[in-house]
């Protein structure tokens, strides 16, 4: 199962956004990496430049390799719509961002790992596949022998966020994907149409 397993801190000094989430060692250096560190003089970016890195902030937001990352830019492009946003909704679909938006882990790569491990079902039967794509109506579920895990438990009681695209039960554990999300709702801070200019050259 591929995946970058890279300095998380010195992506997200890059991007000048913590986008793996809170991160102690980004506030406290929160300029660009490099030998000069903020003193370093920076030219304008080119076009091409800006197109590159906000790809790449996608992809390392949710934790999605080049290769997978443009077969979903493929699907979104022959899907009807604005591709860009198509291709945000296909990345909150996917069954690993949606453990993370329901709370189960405080990082999407936590929620990955919940997933591969087998801890979490569909609709009442097992997936493992991070990358799965959740439909509108599916139930995500924190299979019985896992509930009482710590860190699930941990995650849950420092979770906040609700998300008006889906539900979620504490008690019995479950939350349903109550439909894909709207451009505006996705918080992220991409801004995608650089991504569609880029794969469209």
């Amino acid at each position: 199962m591929a995946r970058y397993t890279g300095p998380k801190t010195k992506i997200a000094r890059k991007f000048g956004e913590a986008i793996f989430g809170d991160d102690k060692a980004f506030e406290k250096r929160n300029y660009p990496p490099g030998q000069h560190g903020a003193n370093k003089r920076r030219g304008k970016k080119s076009e091409y430049s800006l197109q590159l890195m906000e790809k790449q902030k996608a992809k390392y937001t949710y934790g999605i390799l080049e290769k997978q990352f443009r077969n979903m830019f493929k699907k979104a492009t022959a899907a009807r719509g604005i591709t860009g946003e198509i291709l945000l909704q296909l990345c909150e679909s996917r069954l690993d961002n949606v453990v993370f938006r329901l709370g189960l882990s405080p990082s999407r790569s936590g929620a990955r790992q919940l997933v591969s491990h087998r801890h979490i079902t569909v609709n009442g039967e097992f997936v493992n596949i991070p990358s799965y794509q959740l439909k509108a109506g599916d139930v995500v579920a924190v299979r019985e022998k896992s509930k009482s895990l710590d860190i699930i438990q941990n995650s849950l009681s420092n979770s906040s966020t609700v998300y008006e695209w889906m539900t979620w039960n504490n008690e019995t554990k479950q939350g349903t994907f109550v439909a894909v999300p709207e451009r505006v709702q996705i918080p992220e801070n991409i801004n995608e149409q650089f991504i569609v200019e880029l794969y469209s050259k």
